[in-house]
């Protein structure tokens, strides 16, 4: 691979954006999420669209969002901020001298995918640092690999997924793109009540206090300790599964009680040793009132499904379904409300909060923890000829974390990417689905 260039590209705005020269404060929701950068990668075959395009496309999309164009700085107490200062993202552009079907094949790579995005900054070196970092590969054959890096401060999954879409259509309709008008004001979907009342245990739940759980962490996750492995689930294996459960359930709320039961037999658990589940939960229509489905920003919670194993292995699949409904649905408007509530009272207390949020490296065997892209729309992210053939979360950083995503080239089907101990048997993972092909 040869870096051809490494840029700041600025925003293109026709007028002054108004936010423009803020200093955001994090909202309790940015504080509760992990403080790193999370890559992604997408690819399309060619012919694929020109990098001028893509570079002009994304500086009307960033005029969208100016805070990505922003950066993280601190206050006089401390305490982070995102000051709208139209600094830039970082796009840097490379050539690799093979072609894109040596590299991926049927939606996953089989090449490393180390060198493909910006390296990631540590925690330490965030402040200051660009928010989003993009990297166009350009490959022999024409084909375009484009690796994405966001500080997850910044904006959570939802919101990534709704900027990837918009720098798309920014790309297709050129000088007559349509710009959105995202709900931008994070503040508003953290208002605590006149007298803030919170009504339960935030301190050792989204925040480290007497009680929290803890997990060891090895030093360099990805050099020899944990690995990532993907599983492809069918649709006809996905509609088999329903079936088995009984009720009606989601596609996730089934996966992951699937995975849950296969990965707690894998890692040989004691059968009264509990083991819980940290699922992402998305708090916008669930708040009162609901936030816009358009807020650029986090509004992520989690939900903490937690049974004995020898419940998750021998529980039907409707029981565990129902366990990760239950624990999912008491993420409902009173507990985001007392989330809020308990992040006031902290302030006015001027108490800092430390976010039980992993760091990079932890094992969280016996527990897990899972977030879900099913319900994004990966097919709008269409840059004219076509949506992505692959979409990869690379380097998962902990093992026990899992990412559900639509596959790419399977219709109706999905990914599960895992990371695993690098010392455990790959094939018992894969046979999450036992007609699954093992993708590497």
């Amino acid at each position: 691979m040869e870096v051809s260039s490494s840029t700041m590209l600025k925003p293109a705005y026709s007028t002054p954006h108004p936010l423009a020269g803020e200093m955001v404060p994090l909202t309790l929701f940015d504080r509760a999420t992990l403080d790193i950068f999370v890559p992604l990668i997408l690819v399309y075959p060619a012919p694929t669209p020109s990098n001028d395009a893509l570079t002009e496309g994304l500086r009307r999309a960033v005029a969208v969002y100016p805070h990505l164009a922003g950066r993280l700085a601190v206050d006089h107490r401390g305490r982070r901020f995102i000051h709208v200062n139209n600094e830039g993202v970082l796009v840097v552009e490379a050539a690799v001298p093979v072609d894109l079907a040596s590299a991926v094949t049927d939606g996953s790579f089989v090449t490393d995918t180390d060198g493909l995005y910006p390296a990631v900054p540590p925690p330490e070196e965030s402040i200051g640092a660009a928010l989003l970092q993009i990297q166009l590969n350009r490959y022999k054959c024409g084909g375009l690999a484009i690796g994405f890096s966001s500080h997850h401060q910044a904006a959570d999954g939802y919101s990534v997924s709704t900027f990837l879409s918009t720098w798309a259509s920014a790309v297709r309709q050129g000088w007559n793109f349509t710009a959105p008008s995202p709900f931008l004001d994070r503040g508003a979907t953290a208002v605590p009540r006149a007298v803030p009342t919170p009504v339960f245990d935030h301190r050792s739940t989204e925040f480290k206090g007497q009680g929290s759980r803890s997990y060891p962490v090895v030093s360099d996750p990805m050099s020899s300790n944990i690995k990532n492995v993907t599983v492809r689930f069918t649709a006809e294996f996905i509609a088999e599964l329903k079936a088995r459960v009984g009720i009606r359930c989601s596609t996730f709320q089934c996966l992951l009680a699937h995975a849950w039961k296969k990965i707690t037999a894998a890692r040989g658990l004691k059968p009264e040793e509990f083991t819980q589940v940290r699922v992402a939960v998305n708090c916008r229509a669930r708040a009162n009132p609901p936030a816009p489905p358009d807020f650029f920003g986090n509004m992520v919670l989690w939900a903490f499904p937690r049974l004995q194993a020898r419940d998750v292995l021998g529980w039907t699949y409707r029981g565990v379904v129902e366990a990760i409904r239950d624990a999912i649905a008491r993420v409902d408007a009173d507990y985001i409300q007392s989330f809020v509530d308990f992040g006031s009272l902290a302030d006015a207390n001027g108490e800092e909060l430390a976010a039980t949020a992993a760091a990079n490296g932890t094992m969280f065997c016996p527990d897990l923890e899972v977030d879900s892209s099913l319900g994004f729309r990966f097919n709008q992210i269409d840059l004219g000829t076509g949506p992505p053939s692959a979409f990869v979360t690379p380097d998962l950083p902990n093992e026990g974390l899992m990412i559900f995503l639509p596959s790419c080239t399977a219709s109706g089907g999905v990914d599960l990417i895992m990371a695993i101990p690098e010392d455990h048997d790959t094939a018992t993972f894969y046979s999450l689905d036992e007609r699954a092909k093992p993708k590497m």
